[in-house]
């Protein structure tokens, strides 16, 4: 077994777990992050993005050598499209706020070509199994490389930023480690080689179910329907597929490609029964997932990092614990709005299994209730765009 000694260890080469190696760097702070995979298995990791401004403001003031900018698409709001007609929820007047299409693999791109050549000590196709001494002064990683060599990481603090399978979070709490709520239906998504069908993302609420129309590039779209959790992606022909997603977007012509990626995303609600435990916190999927729906998954977890960064310089720094004291109940707050949000955009656009012909009139009352009114499209404007990023204090 090789061994490794350093202020912080961080497991999972995600948005979150790389911002806050590159934070850490920042206030000079050794750290260590490792990651099962490759590194280019990470920059190939192809997931939606819908960054916050909040979001792209706090990747560009810690120094990542982001492109949102420039390869970004700025959108100034949605579309929810209902009983075959458009409504558009303009989030620059309302708000005065927008988000930015960036897809996940490019903030990773982004976050490791500014860590790596930096030195930053990122150790790829390391296999954290273990964590031991959690409750501990100086709890230790354990993990495994592709030849089955272990490594022992021991360090101040312990980070889990390793996703909604989370290795730290077993090592927290166990098995039952946290609260859910499980969802009836999927997102199938297709990759198409077609330009955008319109200029800002749809989401549609059909008799025929849900449908969300979005875009890569000038290009590529992407686009997703409510599906069965089951169904078998390659189930359908491409004209099966064109077919259901045009009956989706009623008064909306599709432009229709070449399908070349498909794939189905499964819905859960999540958050961990605790963030922290002693010297070990959790940070992004591994502390909470939500439905794709409300866009909020990695802008989640870019917030927690930044409070949580603060915590640590502080103790690590000054040796002052108060803050890290503090780190869940202050994360909790924005984590259950988003949940609150994630969810009440997911009930008012999707058809669940056991609606009625109330239930269906019933959502488009609430539907219409949030279009009819100001007030109603404030508050999507303000949720889906982000709220002010907290600080410890």
């Amino acid at each position: 077994m090789t061994t490794t000694t350093t202020r912080v260890a961080i497991v999972g080469a995600g948005p979150a777990g790389l911002l806050l190696a590159q934070l850490l760097r920042n206030a000079g702070i050794e750290s260590v992050v490792i990651d099962s995979r490759s590194r280019e298995e990470i920059e190939q990791t192809i997931r939606a993005g819908i960054l916050e401004e909040g979001t792209v403001q706090a990747l560009l003031a810690a120094g990542v050598d982001t492109h949102a900018h420039q390869v970004g698409q700025r959108h100034d709001g949605i579309e929810l499209r209902f009983d075959g007609i458009g409504h558009r929820i303009d989030f620059a007047e309302l708000v005065g706020r927008g988000v930015w299409l960036y897809p996940q693999h490019l903030v990773l791109q982004d976050l490791l070509s500014t860590l790596v050549p930096a030195g930053a000590d990122i150790r790829f196709d390391l296999t954290a199994t273990r964590v031991d001494d959690v409750d501990g002064e100086r709890p230790r990683v354990i993990a495994t490389d592709a030849e089955g060599v272990e490594t022992e990481i021991t360090a101040e603090i312990v980070i889990g930023a390793d996703g909604s399978h989370s290795v730290v979070r077993k090592a927290m709490s166990g098995r039952r480690s946290g609260m859910y709520r499980e969802y009836p239906f999927a997102w199938f998504g297709i990759l198409c080689e077609a330009p955008p069908s319109a200029p800002e993302l749809i989401y549609s609420n059909s008799p025929n179910g849900f449908a969300l129309i979005s875009q890569r590039s000038d290009t590529v779209q992407r686009m997703y329907f409510q599906c069965d959790p089951d169904v078998d992606p390659e189930s359908y022909t491409q004209e099966q597929l064109w077919e259901i997603l045009q009956s989706r977007v009623p008064g909306t012509t599709l432009n229709e490609g070449p399908i070349f990626q498909r794939d189905v995303l499964q819905f859960r609600s999540f958050v961990a029964r605790e963030l922290r435990r002693g010297r070990v916190a959790l940070v992004g999927d591994a502390a909470h997932t939500v439905p794709p729906t409300g866009a909020k998954g990695m802008n989640l977890a870019i917030a927690d990092v930044l409070l949580l960064h603060q915590a640590l310089e502080a103790f690590l720094l000054t040796g002052h614990g108060h803050l890290l004291d503090d780190y869940e109940q202050t994360a909790l707050h924005r984590i259950w709005k988003a949940q609150n949000f994630s969810w009440w955009m997911t009930s008012m656009l999707h058809q669940m299994p056991e609606h009625n012909d109330f239930d269906r009139m019933r959502q488009l009352g609430e539907l219409r209730s949030v279009t009819d009114s100001r007030a109603g499209r404030t508050y999507l404007a303000e949720a889906y765009t982000g709220w002010p990023h907290e600080k410890l204090v």
